[in-house]
């Protein structure tokens, strides 16, 4: 669903648990972030979120890691730990078991990997499979990292490259290297648990994970909900390989188009933008990496500390006083 839209389904809900008459709910739809936190006592707060899809790749094993680490991002992006998951299943009913088993495995072992662990879940029949994770985090109440929290000088990171939309939509359609899938698969299932690490050991505030919005999308959640303005060098924003030639290709997604629409006018590009490389500024991100804002004098040190822990990271933009916008040069 697009941002547009599912704001709309949302809207019935807005302001009916405020501040006021929920004062533990931390983040929650007044102010939507990547996962809702509640705080416990003035040492720990609950993070929990939840996020399911269609396959995305054949392997079933690998179908279920991406879709663990897909959901464990939230809780990533808010500067939160793995502790328990839920599976949330839906299978046809002639699926055979041994592929609805390594979908399961394959999850399992990702929130393994987390930390965590699963305690359970539901399952009903569905012509079209889907599968994801019910998730919950722990986090310290003054720790806590949000869209809303970009400040002017900020420079900006991302930590996995883009283009998952596109590969994956050009092997639907037969057009994908198996080794750009490969590499996607592979970016997908990597956790943003160390990243997450890290960015709690800077002390940063403000961070969200690219997902469904694509980066222009997600990066528009926080300069509008920020009152800044953004700046972001298309040339430096690191893309899987093949994603590339994926967009030259003239593959488009359902959702780029969704994500271009809300976005609009709020995202202004230069002239000699590439198009190939704005296309994929708007594709949609099937466990993406987390979008980090670093006080610039504090730049140096934290890619220093992603350097020394062999953890990808790069530098793509800035923050700047402004009107909420995007600049794309």
């Amino acid at each position: 669903m697009g941002p547009a839209a599912l704001a709309q389904v949302l809207s019935p809900l807005t302001g009916m648990f405020d501040a006021s008459t929920t004062p533990n709910l931390l983040v929650g739809l007044d102010v939507a972030d990547d996962a809702a936190v509640y705080r416990l006592d003035a040492e720990t707060a609950v993070v929990a979120t939840l996020d399911f899809f269609a396959p995305i790749v054949d392997d079933p094993g690998d179908y279920g890691a991406i879709a663990a680490a897909n959901a464990m991002s939230d809780i990533y992006a808010m500067g939160g730990e793995v502790v328990l998951a839920l599976n949330i299943a839906a299978f046809p009913e002639d699926l055979p078991p041994d592929v609805a088993s390594a979908i399961i495995a394959g999850a399992a072992a990702k929130v393994a990997e987390a930390g965590g662990v699963v305690a359970g879940g539901h399952t009903v029949w569905d012509a079209e499979p889907k599968f994801g994770l019910s998730v919950l985090g722990l986090v310290h109440p003054d720790r806590i990292l949000t869209k809303a929290a970009l400040q002017p000088g900020d420079a900006l990171y991302l930590t996995k490259p883009l283009g998952t939309g596109l590969i994956v939509s050009a092997a639907r359609q037969g057009k994908a290297d198996p080794g750009w899938v490969a590499g996607a698969t592979a970016s997908m299932a990597r956790l943003n648990r160390h990243a997450s690490h890290l960015a709690r050991g800077a002390n940063l505030k403000a961070a969200t994970d690219v997902t469904g919005f694509g980066l222009l999308g997600h990066l528009w959640e926080m300069a509008e909900r920020s009152s800044v303005t953004v700046s972001l060098d298309s040339g430096l924003v690191p893309l899987l390989e093949g994603a590339i030639e994926c967009s030259r290709m003239d593959v488009h997604t359902g959702g780029e188009g969704r994500n271009r629409e809300w976005v609009g006018d709020h995202a202004g590009f230069a002239p000699d933008v590439d198009p190939a490389i704005a296309a994929l500024l708007f594709d949609p991100q099937t466990s993406g990496g987390l979008l980090l804002a670093c006080p610039a004098n504090e730049a140096a040190a934290f890619e220093a500390a992603f350097m020394h822990d062999g953890e990808p990271l790069w530098p793509v933009g800035s923050v700047e006083a402004g009107s909420p916008a995007i600049v794309v040069s």
